[in-house]
């Protein structure tokens, strides 16, 4: 019997390709979820165990058996635990509806004017600064680097830690939905060569996460007070304050419609 013969002998339905589909896609949200967070080393960790405890089963080790099936039988109650951040955001993306993304919506106007107003406000000042907007992917592991936060975002407050000389300015600000979750943030840098050399370590910062991540990251340079936008791997430079507000726009859709710009020289 051929290939095509065991695939006729399965008669699959449409509905074992919608449960395909659906599972997939779950699979994937979830995956998203917990895509660069410390949930991804432990998850692997996890694996290596349950490799250990087959290969130990197999070779007839009893001591190593039992050592490990101990772990698993109360690893369940420790993953509640040491999971517990990944679980609630979990659990809170699953209760937005309809309704509450509606009053997300009136929220996210808000804060696009006030990342506007800062964005501004820094460049005529010539202040340095770096913001990254949060979308899908977490971004806990840049958090971390950095000192973490709880504060409503503001343009007073974004201009007040990147004033020259406080203890804050020298890093990223990072933002997740309405919220300063982290200040002083350390941001990879990009690994692509870049053409123009006037581009500094901010920009550099940002392009370089934006190529790991799907956030939104704003840089105002100290040096020129220009204001720049990186997405994906790609810079928008020297942006007024209504086409910041513009790009800001893709801040909280799915996709975002930048074009590709290569730095000029």
């Amino acid at each position: 019997m051929n290939a095509v013969d065991q695939f006729r002998v399965l008669e699959p339905t449409w509905h074992d390709f919608v449960e395909i589909v659906i599972v997939a896609y779950v699979t994937y949200r979830v995956l998203l979820l917990f895509h660069g967070t410390r949930a991804v080393q432990m998850a692997v960790g996890i694996v290596l165990l349950f490799a250990a405890y087959a290969a130990a089963s197999v070779l007839r080790l009893g001591m190593i058996t039992y050592l490990l099936g101990l772990v698993f039988t109360y690893g369940a109650f420790a993953a509640l635990v040491v999971f517990q951040p990944e679980l609630r955001a979990a659990l809170a993306h699953l209760g937005r509806t309809r309704l509450t993304r509606v009053f997300q919506t009136l929220d996210n106007d808000v804060i696009a004017d006030a990342l506007v107003d800062a964005a501004d406000r820094l460049s005529r000042a010539r202040i340095g600064a770096i913001i990254a907007l949060e979308r899908a992917v977490p971004l806990g592991d840049v958090v971390v680097t950095g000192s973490p936060m709880q504060a409503k975002v503001s343009a007073d407050l974004l201009l007040t830690i990147f004033t020259p000389y406080s203890p804050l300015h020298d890093g990223a600000v990072v933002i997740r939905g309405d919220t300063i979750v982290g200040a002083g943030c350390i941001l990879p840098l990009t690994q692509s060569e870049l053409t123009d050399r006037s581009l500094g370590t901010r920009h550099r910062a940002a392009l370089g996460l934006s190529e790991d991540t799907d956030a939104i990251v704003i840089v105002v340079s100290e040096e020129s007070g220009a204001i720049s936008v990186a997405s994906r791997g790609t810079l928008r430079r020297d942006l007024q304050p209504a086409q910041l507000r513009d790009t800001l726009g893709v801040r909280w859709r799915r996709t975002s419609e930048f074009a590709t710009v290569q730095p000029s020289a």
